[in-house]
């Protein structure tokens, strides 16, 4: 494949001139690669150079005539074909030649050359054109109710219904149009690809029953052949193909992590290295073994060569039983730890792999004796870039420095991976060691910007575990103050933007359930540094602090305002359904008939005699109406206040709250309580201005209250909008 990487270089830089020359040296070979031939005119068919070489391609004829394979003939006539642009004989006889060869039993042959531009109506050769005449013949014998073509201007796969010759013209089915499509041959010829049965697109469009099933149970063939027929793919392109159109979303994430880990050990797939790269199949299959020192030859630095060996360690553990390729890898390992570019850390993780908890033979020098000798321990660790080795590094750290707890105290503010610091964080949790870690965390809290991350982090840990420092309510109460005093200090910064997200979402998660838990019970001088804390966290929206200071409110209801005004405290709550009919009874009050009303007072005036006129009377009466309930309803829509789920309790009732009753008897019957322009009597919804609304508001499940001499229970209380 030499000559294609130069071919490219030329295509690439558009020298047409090099490029020529190069190709007139490519055909004096005696011999030539078909599939290297294909490529080769492939690359040029999609270069810029497609056009000028037509006028060349007939060069290509006697290295073509070298080919023995019939089928490798065929597939580059084909191209040369869709290439040439100078329409000549011997281009024109050879194609001829070439199709009956492979159609001359076809009963359509003749007609089919008159199709595709290789003869006239006559039967003559003089045609004015026949490029793309041979691929234009195959997609025509394959033009047959029942194939499956591909179109090219994005109507997907389609399955070919009826073919008439007359009109010259098909009729299909395809999967991103809705109803048949009649497409005549001279589009076909621009738009259509003819898809054998088993490609990838007929079986994702024709059978995806089976395809799913067989995704299922052998999820590497199905990628298999996934990559033969659309070509390498990235990981974010395979979930493009298959993800709801073969496995369901909900299922891909888990179905992708068993087919990927699948899919590795596969000798017909090359795994990328990184998820930028596509996944592609290889013409044939290569051993573990070949894959491993291809990939290993290919790595020049220590810490390419030690990822590959560790992916090729955890991928494919049972290679380590033959002798000789671990005594390969061991070799290798050793003669890095000379290389003058490595680094302590490399070192470190060699010195790790050649322990014999990977299988391999101890070196002179012992992992135990590496780890006693180590310096600038921290530093060290944190290089280690594989992050099963930095963990086996920190245990061998645990069991072989006398000092592992200093050097525990402090990685766990300096290491990246939460499960490294889970790690850390456990073994320092005993007898010994527990008072130095409460006494980092004490620091911590009262320096929380020197390590956001480690903090939020903690945070997490102290408000969802019982068995780590400071989870009890007193300390859940202090690392929530410190938690409210860092989002604070962090959200100007840009450099902490995510962790700012991620901070808001840890405290807003579940209706601010961590806040529930945390406030409940706490005091009243607690509630009130909480409330001051929220007014100084400036990206909290003012619905965010409403919630928060309603939830203290729960807990402390001193905190009320005892002297609210009238329209503070009459919010006129609604739904959204509410809210759009009172702005459209606004609208048409203001612009129609506060307008018509005008008209018919002009009207009356016109009369004359105001003092007798009764139509006038009745007109003003009516302006006053409407001028009133405009002014009513625009106030309202002042304090109007949209019902979402976060202001519905499921605890208590309230505006939004759906309420199940049982009378004395034992009856039972449902209200909704909603806003006043809500409110149907009929469908009992209630406004939570009316008596009854206010004799539940405030009560849960399990109370009792007196309406009209008669008792109720409330026994469910639900959210309206659930």
């Amino acid at each position: 494949m030499g000559y294609l990487e130069d071919f490219q270089a030329q295509l690439e830089k558009n020298d047409f001139h090099k490029f020529f020359q190069l190709w007139e040296e490519y055909c004096t070979s005696d011999t030539v690669d078909p599939v290297e031939f294909v490529t080769l005119l492939k690359s040029i068919k999609n270069s810029e150079m497609a056009s000028i070489f037509g006028q060349y391609a007939e060069t290509a004829l006697p290295l073509w005539q070298t080919i023995q394979d019939e089928k490798g003939s065929l597939n580059v006539l084909r191209l040369i074909i869709d290439l040439q642009t100078v329409q000549s004989d011997v281009l024109r006889d050879t194609a001829i030649q070439a199709l009956e060869k492979h159609y001359r039993n076809d009963p359509e042959f003749a007609k089919r050359l008159r199709y595709v531009g290789l003869r006239d109506a006559a039967g003559m050769k003089k045609t004015p054109d026949f490029q793309g005449a041979i691929a234009h013949f195959e997609l025509l014998a394959h033009l047959k109710p029942g194939n499956f073509i591909h179109h090219a201007g994005g109507w997907g796969t389609g399955e070919i219904m009826e073919v008439s010759p007359i009109r010259e013209e098909i009729v299909v089915e395809l999967e991103n149009v809705t109803g048949r499509k009649y497409i005549s041959f001279a589009n076909a010829f621009k738009a259509l690809t003819p898809l054998p049965k088993d490609h990838f697109c007929v079986r994702r469009f024709a059978h995806p029953d089976e395809l799913e099933q067989e995704a299922r149970d052998n999820p590497v063939e199905v990628i298999k052949l996934l990559l033969r027929d659309l070509g390498p793919k990235t990981a974010a392109e395979i979930k493009e193909e298959l993800a709801e159109l073969v496995i369901p979303e909900t299922d891909w994430a888990k179905w992708w992590q068993n087919a990927r880990a699948k899919v590795k050990k596969d000798t017909m797939v090359e795994s990328p290295l990184s998820l930028q790269q596509p996944f592609r199949l290889r013409d044939a299959a290569l051993s573990h073994e070949d894959l491993f020192h291809k990939q290993l030859s290919a790595k020049k630095e220590p810490q390419g060569i030690l990822q590959t060996i560790y992916n090729f360690v955890r991928d494919m553990p049972d290679m380590l039983k033959k002798g000789d390729v671990k005594q390969s890898l061991q070799d290798k390992l050793v003669s890095l730890l000379s290389s003058p570019e490595i680094t302590p850390s490399q070192i470190l993780q060699i010195r790790l792999f050649l322990d014999n908890s990977f299988g391999f033979s101890p070196n002179h020098q012992t992992l135990a004796d590496n780890i006693k000798e180590l310096q600038q321990v921290e530093e060290v660790i944190n290089g280690i870039e594989i992050i099963a080795l930095k963990k086996r590094a920190l245990t061998a750290i645990h069991d072989h420095r006398p000092d592992w707890s200093d050097l525990f105290l402090s990685l766990l503010f300096s290491v990246q991976q939460h499960q490294l610091r889970d790690y850390i964080l456990k073994e320092l949790q005993q007898p010994a060691t527990l008072p130095k870690l409460e006494k980092k965390l004490r620091d911590m809290l009262i320096h929380p910007t020197i390590n956001p991350e480690v903090f939020v982090w903690y945070f997490q840990k102290v408000v969802s575990e019982t068995n780590v420092p400071f989870a009890n309510k007193h300390g859940q109460g202090e690392f929530l103050e410190t938690f409210l005093i860092l989002y604070s200090v962090l959200e100007g910064k840009p450099e902490y933007r995510e962790l700012i997200k991620k901070m808001y979402s840890t405290l807003s998660g579940n209706r601010y359930l961590i806040v529930r838990n945390i406030i409940e019970g706490t005091s009243l001088e607690f509630i009130q540094e909480f409330l001051l804390l929220v007014s100084k966290c400036r990206t909290l929206s003012d619905h965010d602090k409403k919630i928060l200071k309603s939830l203290a409110e729960v807990v402390h209801p001193s905190l009320s305002s005892k002297k609210k005004t009238k329209d503070e405290s009459e919010v006129i709550w609604t739904t959204e359904t509410g809210l759009k009919r009172t702005q459209e009874r606004i609208r048409t009050l203001g612009t129609v008939e506060i307008v018509d009303n005008a008209r018919e007072i002009e009207a009356a005036r016109a009369l004359g005699d105001l003092r007798e006129n009764s139509e006038y009377k009745f007109a003003l009466e009516r302006r006053a109406r409407l001028q009133t309930e405009l002014k009513t309803l625009s106030d309202q829509l002042n304090r109007a206040r949209v019902i979402t789920p976060d202001d519905i309790s499921s605890r208590e009732v309230g505006v939004g709250s759906k309420v199940e009753l049982a009378d004395g008897n034992g009856k039972k019957i449902t209200y909704s309580i909603l806003g006043p322009w809500d409110a149907e009597a009929e469908k009992n919804i209630l406004s939570f201005q009316s008596k009854l609304a206010e004799h539940m508001i405030g009560k849960k499940a399990g109370d009792t209250f007196k309406f009209k001499d008669e008792t109720f229970t409330i026994s469910k209380v639900e959210s309206y909008l659930a």
